[in-house]
């Protein structure tokens, strides 16, 4: 082992998914054959050189020490705000849309093997914590629960105006077929023909 850094709650945010993604961000910013060296055990980066390596570990180290600077700012991507937040990918969508979860910008990344791009919208770490310490996604459930009652009763009061305007036409419909029925074409000359005395 050649250095080893922990990684604070303020970084991890209480989640291994942003303790995992703080890891691979950095092991990024190492160039390519250096980057096998680093590892993450319960929440701490290890820089291990194997026997029988030969490699600039003193250049990895002043990399991760520099970037573990900076690592607290790091922006939260989507999959780590849900595991912070312990919220679903649809609720995280739905609250990025209406504003109370408050993007950071966009970040787009080419994924291996893959030969689209795709963006994403990213969040600033100190608006996660706050919206974890006011115990907002309470709240905010609590609120779409509420409107989602409401929009039933909307719905449900639609389709019974519906059905009974639906249930009127049919009724005028029948009584106008009925008379409709009564009165066919040709039947004055059938009745003054006195065929129906």
């Amino acid at each position: 082992m050649v250095a080893e850094w922990p990684l604070s709650p303020a970084t991890t945010l209480g989640s291994s998914v942003r303790a995992k993604g703080t890891f691979l961000e950095i092991r990024a910013r190492l160039p390519a054959p250096l980057r096998k060296l680093l590892h993450i055990e319960s929440r701490v980066l290890t820089l291990r050189l194997p026997e029988g390596v030969n490699a600039d570990v003193q250049a990895a180290a002043a990399i991760v020490s520099k970037a573990m600077r900076d690592i607290e700012n790091l922006p939260v991507i989507p999959r780590e705000a849900e595991d912070i937040l312990t919220i679903s990918s649809g609720e995280r969508h739905r609250w990025l849309k209406d504003g109370r979860l408050q993007s950071a910008g966009t970040r787009t990344v080419k994924l291996r093997g893959r030969a689209r791009k795709i963006t994403f919208h990213v969040f600033d770490p100190r608006h996660i914590e706050d919206v974890l310490d006011r115990d907002l996604v309470t709240i905010w459930r609590e609120e779409d629960a509420a409107t989602a009652a409401e929009n039933r009763q909307r719905a449900a009061a639609r389709a019974a105006l519906k059905r009974a305007q639906k249930k009127g036409r049919d009724a005028v419909d029948k009584r106008d077929e009925e008379e409709a029925g009564s009165k066919l074409r040709g039947w004055e000359d059938f009745e003054s023909d006195g065929l129906l005395r």
